[in-house]
């Protein structure tokens, strides 16, 4: 049914794995299409969320530079779009939604972490935008999610510098909620899942809602978002960014 997805039924909960572990499951346009259609099955009869990806080195290691490097501004925007609606589509889910971050949660998966109602990371891993690096900044919601989950300073503070947070560091600051040893970290991650599973529907939805009420506001703020990471695809600093990435060596901006 899907190449980068599995989708399992657990007691109480729903888990879906991004599924590419050679690409440390970096997000394309295919796997954000996958997991917008398996969002609107799952979404047929909701249960808890969880996320998750293949491996243990990644949860999702972020978008695919590969695949965005040589992209133009309309194809950016276009998967800007794509990750904006799945990403909403998460937010705004009827249930609670959880990130287990088993990995590396950076750029599109720090995204998709900060989608998700809680975060457990494992201990170890790094999480963070570093976008900024690359030339470019988030695209999928992450100037939105970290603002209203990190305050405005700190916000800017991760996204100027583009810094990959310590999962100890993230959860001093509430990026993530809880760290959990390497040792049995899906085990006791689903035990913390399963506790919250088993809590009312009827309230956990009335708990969202109420919670999420304010998100219609920023959707002027998400196009805005989508239009300048897509007009930094012309940019000459795009392309040295992503170049020196693959390259795996520091980028010579010209601020170009």
């Amino acid at each position: 049914m899907f190449k980068y997805l599995k989708v399992e039924k657990k007691e109480n909960f729903t888990l879906i794995t991004i599924n590419r572990p050679e690409q440390l499951n970096a997000l394309n346009l295919e796997v954000l299409e996958e997991l917008n259609r398996a969002l609107e099955e799952e979404g047929k009869d909701p249960s808890t969320l969880v996320i998750t990806g293949e491996g243990d080195k990644a949860f999702v290691a972020g978008a695919d530079i590969s695949a965005m490097k040589d992209m133009t501004p309309l194809e950016a925007e276009k998967l800007s779009q794509a990750g904006q609606v799945v990403f909403h589509k998460i937010y705004q889910w009827p249930l609670p939604t959880v990130a287990l971050i088993n990995g590396f949660a950076l750029g599109g998966g720090c995204e998709l972490a900060l989608a998700c109602d809680l975060r457990i990371i494992k201990e170890g891993t790094r999480i963070g935008q570093p976008e900024i690096i690359l030339g470019i900044i988030p695209g999928f919601g992450g100037t939105y999610f970290l603002k209203i989950l990190l305050g405005e300073a700190k916000a800017k503070e991760l996204i100027m510098t583009g810094k990959a947070l310590k999962a100890k560091e993230a959860k001093e600051i509430g990026l993530v909620n809880t760290v959990l040893s390497d040792e049995n970290f899906q085990e006791e991650g689903f035990k913390q899942i399963l506790e919250l599973a088993t809590k009312g529907k009827k309230a956990l939805r009335a708990a969202k809602i109420i919670l999420n009420e304010n998100y219609e506001n920023v959707k002027n703020g998400l196009e805005r978002e989508r239009t300048l990471f897509a007009e930094l695809f012309t940019t000459e600093d795009q392309t040295e960014g992503m170049t020196a990435f693959l390259e795996k060596r520091k980028p010579q901006f010209k601020n170009k």
